[in-house]
């Protein structure tokens, strides 16, 4: 198994498990795997034989979403503690988390919200980052979220603090390209502009997933197949970075285990016929 990513995977949901497990001519369509660590952590959570027997089919890397990297209270060293492990029993090839908080005041919020994006939050995220990389021993995969409120005391973008998160803490980015999309249509933003301020150089890997239109804005619902403008950004950043290692995200209304794979081998002709396109290119050189 290779000990770095490669091409398109799919993220990891329990309905898709025995059919992972049982079909070996899956092998060849799942890519890699990405297990949100939450559902495995929790008292009477999923089958934990079952994970570490994929794991050791496919690579993979851990997404969680109880971090609070953001918030109030202090880094949750006992949560830290259990990711590391199950990443150190899957064999799991590094650890995202989001550019988020969910707790203020000693409450507990079940959304990501989005940080203030100024000196002093940069400090703040800063210090917690280095903090979750001296558990971890390697740098942290960092997510872009979707949003629908901004503070109003914003000094950067959130690119603009990402980037400078990246190079201040050692950190990488997980650039979701929906959490984007959704964000410059909410904000009325033009995409380009919006996407190109983000430290491409960075990114370990990249989100695909498609949203729910609720009229007047759009919500990051992960329920429907990614919408033509996501793809075209997808082929545009693959075409100006490429090749970037790239995931499909489904976690509501979730298909069947064949649709989700047709997602993911639409991003993987993609991002083969683009490293065709550029072989003539590196040859010359």
């Amino acid at each position: 198994m290779p000990n770095f990513l490669e091409g398109a995977g799919i993220g990891l949901r329990a309905p898709h498990l025995k059919e992972l497990l049982t079909n070996n001519q899956l092998a060849e369509q799942v890519g890699w795997l990405e297990v949100l660590a939450d559902n495995w952590l929790a008292k009477g959570g999923y089958n934990r034989d079952g994970l570490l027997a994929l794991c050791e089919r496919f690579p993979s890397v851990i997404h969680s979403v109880g971090l609070s990297l953001g918030g109030q209270a202090p880094i949750n060293i006992d949560y830290l503690n259990q990711i590391r492990d199950l990443q150190r029993d899957t064999g799991s090839l590094m650890y995202s988390e989001h550019l988020s908080f969910s707790d203020a005041d000693g409450r507990f919020v079940p959304d990501l919200l989005p940080l203030p994006y100024t000196d002093e939050s940069l400090a703040y995220v800063c210090q917690r980052v280095q903090q979750v990389q001296e558990v971890i021993k390697q740098p942290l995969v960092i997510e872009n979220v979707s949003a629908y409120i901004r503070c109003p005391d914003n000094q950067m973008s959130e690119a603009e603090f990402l980037g400078q998160l990246c190079q201040r803490s050692g950190c990488k980015l997980l650039l979701d390209l929906n959490n984007a999309y959704v964000n410059s249509v909410n904000f009325g933003e033009d995409l380009a502009k919006y996407i190109s301020g983000y430290p491409i150089e960075q990114v370990a890997y990249l989100h695909l997933a498609g949203f729910e239109d609720k009229g007047d804005y759009l919500l990051d619902a992960h329920n429907h197949p990614i919408c033509a403008a996501v793809w075209r950004l997808f082929e545009q950043v693959q075409q100006g970075a490429g090749p970037i290692p790239t995931l499909i995200e489904w976690d509501h209304q979730l298909p069947e285990l064949s649709q989700l794979l047709e997602e993911r081998n639409k991003a993987q002709a993609i991002i083969d016929t683009l490293a065709r396109r550029a072989e003539p290119c590196l040859q010359a050189v």
